[in-house]
């Protein structure tokens, strides 16, 4: 799970995603044992985020459940099994606040080794 968690964080921190939050949901949620929320500034940038994630995922055989919300780029969800990740324009993701939503799970720090 490490592994992947840190991968998917780099990945997001390679396209310059924003405030990068990952969330321990594995008391709180069935859905997965991760949640990692983000934000992009321009709808390309949230593509150019997703895509990253999602070719980083597979090239180190991770399974892609699904993503949803790539060709809107206002909230692109990828499911990675016990990782779900939120790639938001800046105005959903203050609209939607999942942090605040789910305010009961633990913030986690991941370390991520520079190349």
């Amino acid at each position: 799970m490490a592994d992947l968690l840190q991968l998917v964080y780099k990945a997001l921190d390679d396209k310059h995603a924003e405030d990068i939050v990952v969330l321990n949901m594995q008391n709180i949620s069935l859905l997965a044992d991760y949640f990692i929320i983000c934000h992009g500034n321009s709808d390309r940038q949230i593509q150019a985020i997703a895509r990253e994630v999602k070719e980083k995922a597979e090239e180190n055989g991770f399974t892609v459940k699904r993503m949803e919300g790539y060709d809107a780029a206002r909230w692109v969800l990828i499911d990675l099994e016990d990782v779900v990740v939120h790639i938001f324009n800046k105005d959903e993701r203050q609209f939607y606040n999942l942090e605040r939503l789910w305010g009961d799970a633990p913030q986690i720090e991941v370390e991520v080794a520079s190349e």
